[in-house]
């Protein structure tokens, strides 16, 4: 539902961690750490007083189950307002835009003044999840009334006791995983390896770009002495790409590497929103409003990361925009191949008509997933802040922002300037 100007939601402000690969610098940090530090920035950079935060919703995909709401502790651990109304959620890659989404929600209808959204992964981190039959025996060993008991009851574990124990990294409803998903997609609309390998070195040449003229390190309260994306490869090219062997088809008609997909990494990123009258009584200036906001689902049989080919078109036509008048387009690089698909889609029509072609120059000028990272849910966030930044410094008026997630979703949002 696009906003009546009298009752706007502005993106007033953001921080984040450095976005980093797992297993390195945050290693030893916990996704709660991760999104407490994101937020005492946001406070901070922000000079809030803090009774003024009505609610705080953080999304997380990888939920610990010894912390199962998030967003409480970050609120009580965080240094908040005890009083604040806290919301965890999970929306795979999703989850931040559904952060965002629920705080502007809560604005909207007048329930809230100001929240802070956001989102957090710590993959160095994740839950692990034993195989059904070791788990029951360790709870019964959990429930043992004497020692020797227990003893008898762990003797009955298998050899392997932990098998492929980890996060669920394939589709429940199809048993895939996103990239062999992901290579079924650009077979299907005859994406070549040397386009999506173009993608990703520009990304990574954009994202260092940005970096290195202060546009991206201004988004990030340091940790842990990293000040700035650690995967960012300024020194990559098509030549070295073009050598890296696929990763999830190597039938010889795989296309999808190590190179042109996003990696696995730590990282939280939070936003502050604020009704446009409480922003005016704040004496703050608003990097960008949120005009409208779409959310599509679809059957994962179809292209499981092309819900956005079905969120973008819906929201330029109820908007009455065309790609002409956005000025920048922020897109979640999972995979190139899975931008392609989605652009191509948009460009030819798709479950609806098509849009008219894109003009890449407005594509990710900051660079996106592939070469800044990919913390599952606290992308949404990161590509908000990034694009709400970009579009104030632009002085532009429209920008789009395309998430795509797991499970068939995908998340489309309008930012607008006056």
């Amino acid at each position: 539902m696009t906003q009546d100007k009298k009752d706007r939601v502005a993106i007033v402000g953001g921080k984040r961690t450095p976005f980093v690969k797992a297993g390195t610098y945050f290693k030893d940090l916990s996704a709660l750490d991760l999104a407490i530090h994101a937020t005492r920035g946001l406070i901070k950079s922000q000079d809030l007083d803090q009774a003024q935060i009505d609610d705080v919703v953080f999304g997380i995909v990888a939920s610990h189950p010894r912390l199962p709401h998030l967003a409480r502790e970050v609120v009580l651990q965080g240094g908040l307002d005890p009083r604040t109304r806290a919301l965890t959620l999970s929306d795979n890659c999703i989850s931040g835009a559904t952060s965002v989404r629920t705080v502007y929600d809560a604005i909207r209808s007048g329930r809230a003044r100001a929240g802070i959204a956001g989102g957090v992964e710590s993959m160095s981190n994740p839950p692990i999840v034993a195989p059904a039959e070791t788990a029951q025996i360790l709870a019964e060993a959990a429930n043992a009334q004497s020692d020797k008991e227990r003893t008898e009851i762990l003797s009955r574990l298998p050899r392997d006791p932990l098998g492929e124990a980890g996060m669920g990294l394939r589709e429940p409803s199809t048993g895939l995983t996103m990239g062999e998903h992901t290579e079924l997609m650009v077979k299907e609309w005859k994406i070549p390896r040397e386009d999506q390998d173009a993608i990703a070195l520009r990304s990574h040449a954009n994202a260092h770009a940005a970096t290195a003229d202060g546009r991206l390190r201004a988004e990030i309260t340091p940790l842990n002495g990293m000040d700035r994306d650690q995967q960012i490869r300024a020194d990559t090219s098509l030549e070295k790409l073009g050598a890296l062997l696929p990763v999830f088809d190597q039938s010889g008609d795989g296309t999808i590497t190590a190179g042109n997909a996003s990696p696995l990494t730590d990282g939280a990123a939070a936003l502050l929103l604020m009704s446009e009258a409480q922003a005016a009584a704040d004496r703050r200036e608003p990097l960008a409003f949120i005009k409208d906001l779409d959310f599509a689902a679809i059957e994962p049989s179809e292209g499981l990361l092309m819900a956005p080919a079905v969120a973008v078109p819906r929201l330029l036509k109820r908007n009455k925009l065309d790609w002409s008048d956005i000025d920048i387009l922020e897109m979640h690089e999972a995979f190139a191949g899975q931008v392609l698909a989605n652009i191509r889609a948009w460009e030819t029509g798709w479950k609806a008509k098509p849009t008219g072609p894109v003009d890449f120059d407005k594509l990710n000028p900051l660079g996106s997933s592939i070469a800044v990272g990919h913390p599952l849910a606290a992308t949404g966030a990161r590509i908000l802040l990034t694009l709400a930044n970009e579009l104030k410094r632009r002085e532009g008026r429209f920008g789009l922002a395309s998430i795509c997630a797991a499970g068939g979703l995908g998340a489309a949002v309008l930012l607008e300037r006056p």
